[in-house]
């Protein structure tokens, strides 16, 4: 009996086969995009109703009356039920309406707009600080240690990465503060504003992901290094930096920069700390006082804007994966 093998795939049939997943992959994008969206609108506020206490009162003072109380809650909308509150907060969503600021009466858009510039000068120069840093020592070290050589060094780099990377944010902020502020009188210790009040929190926030980077960078790079095709280069007698700079590092790149969006993303939060630390005017210090004042719409907001950042950073992550490799469409189909 005779066995007629399969027909082999075509480069035009692999061609269709990736479309066809590129619409699986929008659609199914698209679709945890939007509930990943709806999740943090509903977590926030609900996190933020569950906080104990009368807002409204708070920002009047114990001695106000009770009828002048119950006039602002009414004005406010917070008298009404919670799914009514609920509804109204999410159409004001879709009107670009955040609410008005209990406390100052501004729109909560208006305060996010004076204050999200603070956070993103500080939060962007940390990334590229830790990327910057990160690629090239990664690929310096994995050449320098690759194949077992330089057994030292090795050791040395990976307890010195795993020990920068586990510190938090806030306690290089003080240690720095310390050092460079109060004892050797180089840098402010709060915010002046001005180039030289974001070089201490810009190196406080970017370490420990520069630290985290750098040992992807060379796990990646020593992974490309022992494969076929950077032994044929090396073979052909390249030169060096062109098997380095050429085909090892682009093929490293898509794990590092998988890991990158998601220190973007957490980054961006960790703002919080820093910001609170030195006095910077942004988004992290005004959310902190948002809560502890009981200001709901406008500590709503600023959540708002740090799950909606993350969420977009990992969705256009997933996207610039996909373009690079058209293939990761498939294996996640």
């Amino acid at each position: 009996m005779t066995t007629v093998a399969p027909p082999v795939e075509g480069p035009g049939r692999i061609r269709e086969i990736i479309q066809n997943h590129w619409v699986k992959f929008v659609i199914r994008r698209t679709g945890r995009l939007v509930v990943s969206l709806w999740v943090v609108v509903t977590a926030s506020f609900a996190m933020i109703h569950l906080i104990p206490g009368d807002p409204v009162r708070a920002s009047m003072g114990m001695t106000a009356s009770v009828e002048v109380v119950e006039a602002k809650r009414e004005l406010l909308g917070l008298n009404r039920p919670l799914m009514e509150q609920y509804w109204s907060f999410l159409t004001g969503l879709f009107s670009g309406d955040l609410g008005t600021s209990i406390f100052t009466g501004l729109p909560v858009g208006h305060t996010i707009s004076q204050q999200l510039p603070a956070t993103l000068t500080l939060a962007i120069p940390a990334f590229i600080l830790a990327l910057g840093v990160a690629i090239p020592l990664g690929l310096w070290m994995a050449v320098i240690t690759r194949g077992g050589r330089a057994r030292r060094t090795e050791l040395t780099f990976v307890g010195t990465t795993v020990t920068l990377g586990t510190i938090p944010d806030f306690l290089y902020s003080c240690i720095f503060i310390s050092i460079f502020g109060l004892t050797l009188h180089w840098l402010p210790t709060a915010y002046m504003g001005g180039f030289s009040s974001y070089i201490l929190p810009v190196i406080s926030l970017g370490i420990g992901a520069c630290a985290v980077l750098t040992r992807i960078v060379r796990v990646e790079v020593l992974a490309v290094l022992s494969t076929d095709y950077v032994r044929t280069a090396r073979a052909k007698r390249l030169p060096p930096w062109r098997i380095y700079l050429v085909h090892a590092l682009p093929n490293a790149v898509t794990a590092t920069l998988t890991l990158s969006g998601m220190l973007l993303a957490t980054m961006c939060v960790s703002t919080v700390f820093v910001e609170n630390v030195f006095a910077i005017p942004g988004l992290g210090q005004t959310i902190v006082t948002a809560i502890t004042s009981k200001d709901y719409p406008l500590a709503q907001g600023i959540i708002l804007v740090y799950g909606f950042g993350v969420i977009i950073i990992t969705t256009v992550v997933d996207v610039i994966l996909a373009i690079l490799d058209p293939r990761s469409t498939i294996s996640q189909g």
